[in-house]
């Protein structure tokens, strides 16, 4: 998996962008050695941005929580535009301040005069509109509120029609060099004509789709399901999740982890909802090539399920690939996956140990034959990178 000339991407960043749709693109392109520059207007490298997560809780517009930070690892006074490919804006509050900048919306307008790529998500479509660059008659979508001020700009809205569930919202428009996107439903879909957009061919040595099954419940860690679940659908491969005791449509509740300063151990903070896309009566292993248990709390409660225990079981003993983050060791644990085997893991030694395998801490994702592991969530890009190479994708640029 590589990439002939390097590609580099800037984020713009900002207090109270939504979580999900930073971390995801994020990862998913340092995963295949795209340069992503996170910057944010006042700060430097090493600075934090608070995170939220956007989602429908029971009331008549979405809540936000806030989740954890994101380490700025580039300076916004040095960015040059003509250095990069293109610029993604995630949604968030943080676009309203951003939209009155003037730096940030010069540095927009630039982009745009470069004709590089520029990503918009939900919100921060209102950086368009504040460097005039609706006036053009740009085809956009963004989450609906935002629709007015779209087309008192002079933009052209545009809405996904036939949207019932959820499940729907896969849609982004892109207009010339201009992508936009609902919002974090959207982004396999999203990150698929990202990559494209970025001039990638993404290629498999397997003559069938690949396919994925992720069993997950309650308190699974928001970015370990959420990154490769999405970044999987953008390679074009049938993705799903389940879960023992919910049935298609039904919520799992997420996790994050924020590390804050002074602590041996990080915060456990409510994230995201995700929902469950096949009833567990539904599941053939005969549909997938892989199995993947994501972190968070949720593998505790798996592990003393026995349709869950089971279940894993049979992709071990039919030879299909398994593979987990962080906590999802625990599960495997019991299944038999581990034994004889490499594992990455902190938090997971002693259980890895006790089913027999080895762990190894030097590695951020260690891959053991048809066993791919990675150690945290930071981890997720190697993992990406990890599991989608043992399935025989390649993106090369």
């Amino acid at each position: 998996m590589g990439s002939m000339a390097q590609k580099s991407v800037l984020m713009l960043c900002g207090e109270f962008m939504e979580a999900y749709e930073t971390i995801v693109p994020l990862y998913f392109l340092q995963a295949f050695s795209v340069r992503v520059h996170c910057v944010s207007p006042g700060r430097k490298t090493g600075d934090k941005c608070v995170m939220a997560a956007h989602d429908l809780l029971g009331l008549e517009i979405y809540s936000e929580l806030v989740v954890d930070h994101l380490t700025l690892n580039a300076n916004f006074d040095e960015v040059i535009p003509e250095q990069y490919d293109a610029i993604i804006i995630p949604g968030g509050r943080f676009s309203e301040l951003l939209s009155t900048d003037e730096k940030c919306v010069s540095m927009v307008a630039r982009f745009a005069e470069l004709e590089k790529i520029i990503l918009t998500s939900c919100h921060s479509q209102l950086l368009l509109a504040a460097a005039g660059l609706f006036a053009r008659g740009i085809k956009c979508t963004a989450f609906e509120s935002m629709k007015p001020f779209i087309e008192l700009s002079g933009g052209a809205w545009w809405q996904q029609p036939g949207i019932q569930t959820v499940f729907d919202i896969t849609d982004c428009v892109m207009d010339g060099k201009f992508i936009s996107t609902l919002g974090w439903p959207t982004l396999g879909n999203t990150l698929k004509v990202l990559l494209e957009s970025l001039g990638s061919k993404i290629t498999c040595s397997k003559e069938n789709q690949s396919s994925l099954l992720f069993v997950i419940g309650d308190c699974v860690e928001d970015y370990s399901i959420n990154v490769p679940f999405k970044a999987f659908q953008a390679l074009g491969c049938k993705v799903d999740a389940v879960s023992p005791n919910k049935k298609k449509g039904d919520k799992c509740a997420t996790i994050v982890h924020d590390l804050e300063e002074g602590r041996q151990l990080p915060t456990e903070k409510t994230s995201h909802n995700f929902y469950v896309t096949v009833a567990w009566e539904d599941v053939s292993v005969d549909d997938y090539d892989c199995i993947v248990v994501p972190g968070g709390r949720s593998p505790e409660l798996l592990v003393m399920n026995d349709k869950a225990v089971g279940l894993v079981k049979k992709f071990v003993e039919e030879g299909k690939f398994v593979a987990a983050i962080g906590m999802g060791n625990w599960l495997l644990a019991a299944t038999g996956a581990l034994k004889k085997r490499c594992a990455s893991g902190y938090g997971t030694k002693v259980a890895v140990k006790v089913a027999g395998g080895q762990i190894v801490e030097s590695e951020q994702c260690v891959t053991d034959d048809k066993l791919v592991t990675a150690a945290t969530t930071s981890d997720l890009p190697a993992f990406v990178h990890a599991l989608s190479t043992a399935l025989g994708l390649s993106v090369v640029f």
